[in-house]
């Protein structure tokens, strides 16, 4: 599901949807856009604007579905899905707004989420 569509959830069905608030959603997007204002990365755009990128990346959290899999929903590549995965969580992990479990807390890569 694109933003577009998300966008038009109530406030309780996106957090069921995605597991975080609106407010918080809107957080990281800025977080990331923070971040891509900061860098001038050489090459193409990316095929998704960074409201969908961190909405995949929140919807891979919560589903723990295949890359193949979200992939084939947002009409990416199994790679462009890891790198944006990998790219999401850095940026948020680096911003200090989110922190990192681990593997010895969860057995995946987790962000922590703030409920606002």
């Amino acid at each position: 599901m694109k933003i577009e569509k998300a966008k038009q959830l109530t406030s309780r069905k996106f957090k069921r949807m995605t597991g975080v608030s609106r407010k918080t959603f809107e957080l990281m997007v800025d977080v990331v856009k923070a971040d891509a204002q900061n860098k001038k990365e050489p090459g193409r755009r990316p095929k998704l604007i960074i409201e969908d990128q961190v909405l995949m990346v929140i919807q891979y959290w919560r589903e723990y579905r295949t890359y193949y899999h979200i992939g084939l929903d947002w009409g990416l590549s199994e790679s462009a899905v890891c790198r944006t995965v990998y790219k999401i969580e850095n940026i948020l992990i680096k911003s200090k707004k989110f922190s990192y479990l681990g593997k010895k807390n969860y057995g995946k890569c987790h962000l922590k989420k703030i409920w606002l």
